[in-house]
C-alpha cells in the first residue's frame, strides 16, 4: 500500500480573470474549487493509474471536510487527522500571469502528531510512505525526518518530495526516491546548475553521497535525469505549452510509483513519469489517464554510459 500524507492540505480555489486591475472591482471569468497539497496530488494521478494509496495529513472545518469528499467522490481512500482548525484555503488568480496566495494552514498539536506517527506505524514491509509538500507552521521543522526514521525502522519504502530545509533531516535515513529540481540540487552541492551535462555531474556526486535508491533531477523543460544504482538515464518530455505548473512535479512522482508497483522496467517507470508530468502541465488540471497516454509514447529515454 502506498500512504501519501500531506500535512497542509488546501482548498485550491482558482479565480480566473481577463484582466485583472488592482485597486479595482473585478469579476471573475470562471471559480472552480479543487482538493490540493503534494501528497494528495500524487494520489489522485495514481488512482488515474489504477494504483492504490491511502491519503492522510491533517483536515479541519469546511475546508476540511471538502477535501475530504472531494477524495471519497475519487473513491481514493482518505484516514487523516482531524484538527480543529480549517484546512488551508488557497487563491490561484489567473489573469495573464499566475500569482498564488497560499495560506499559512492550522496549528497543530504535539498530540495531532503523535497520532499521525501512531497512524504510520500501523504500515509495514513492502508499504511506501510519500511525505510530500510543506509543513504547518506550528510543527517542528525536522519532522520528515522523524516520520522518515520511523517509516524506515517499519522496512516501509521512503519518498519524499518536499524543499530542502524539509527533506535535509530526512537524508540520513536511506531513501527510495528524492525529486529535487536543478535549483534545488545546486543549493545542496554549492553549484549553479544551468544544463543536463551540469546536473549529471552534481547529480551523481550527491547520489554517491546518501544512501538514496532513486534520485530523480528535474530540468523543467529540458526534461529530468535519473540516477539508480550505476545506471544513469535522460528524459526528454514531450513538447507543448505550459498551462499549468501546479501539480506537475507530483504527478511526476505518482508516475514512477505506478510504474515500480506495476513491476515496469526502470526505462519505462522513468517515461511514464514524464508522461504524467507532461500531461498536467499541459492541461487545465491534474493528469487523466486518455492525457497520460497520449503522451507517453513522445518520452524519449537515453541511458548514459
Amino acid at each position: 500500500m502506498i500512504l501519501t500524507v500531506t500535512l497542509n492540505p488546501s482548498v485550491d480555489y482558482v479565480v480566473r480573470v481577463e484582466q485583472f486591475n488592482e485597486g479595482h472591482l473585478n469579476r471573475t471569468d470562471q471559480t472552480t474549487f479543487y482538493a490540493g497539497g503534494k501528497g494528495i496530488n500524487v494520489s489522485q494521478v495514481l488512482k488515474e493509474l489504477d494504483v492504490q494509496s491511502t491519503a492522510t495529513g491533517f483536515t479541519g472545518g469546511f475546508s476540511g471536510r471538502f477535501i475530504e469528499e472531494t477524495l471519497a467522490e475519487k473513491q481514493i481512500k482518505a484516514d487523516f487527522i482531524h484538527v480543529e482548525d480549517h484546512s488551508r484555503i488557497n487563491i490561484k488568480l489567473k489573469t495573464n500571469e499566475e500569482t498564488e496566495i497560499n495560506a499559512a494552514g492550522p496549528v497543530i498539536s504535539a498530540e495531532k502528531v503523535s497520532e499521525l506517527i501512531e497512524l504510520i506505524s500501523r504500515y509495514g514491509k513492502s508499504d511506501t510512505l510519500v511525505l510530500a509538500g510543506s509543513i504547518p507552521s506550528s510543527v517542528e521543522r525536522d519532522l520528515y525526518g522523524k516520520l522518515a526514521a520511523a517509516a524506515y525502522q517499519n522496512e516501509m519504502h521512503v519518498v519524499i518530495d518536499s524543499e530542502k530545509s524539509l527533506l535535509e533531516p530526512a537524508l540520513g535515513t536511506p531513501l527510495t526516491l528524492i525529486k529535487p529540481n536543478h535549483k534545488e540540487l545546486g543549493g545542496y552541492v554549492g553549484r549553479d546548475i544551468q544544463t543536463v551535462e551540469e546536473a549529471v555531474i552534481y547529480g551523481r556526486q550527491f547520489y554517491q553521497d546518501h544512501h538514496i535508491d532513486y534520485l530523480m533531477v528535474s530540468m523543467a523543460e529540458h526534461g529530468a535525469v535519473l540516477f539508480a544504482g550505476e545506471d544513469t538515464y535522460v528524459a526528454t518530455p514531450p513538447k507543448g505549452e505550459l498551462i499549468n505548473s501546479v501539480g506537475a512535479g507530483d504527478s511526476s512522482v505518482a508516475g514512477f510509483l505506478a510504474g515500480l508497483e506495476k513491476g515496469y522496467s526502470l526505462e519505462e517507470t522513468f517515461a511514464l513519469s514524464m508522461a504524467c508530468g507532461a500531461a498536467t502541465a499541459f492541461s487545465e488540471g491534474l493528469a487523466v489517464k486518455e492525457q497520460i497516454d497520449h503522451y507517453l509514447p513522445m518520452v524519449q529515454i537515453r541511458g548514459l554510459v
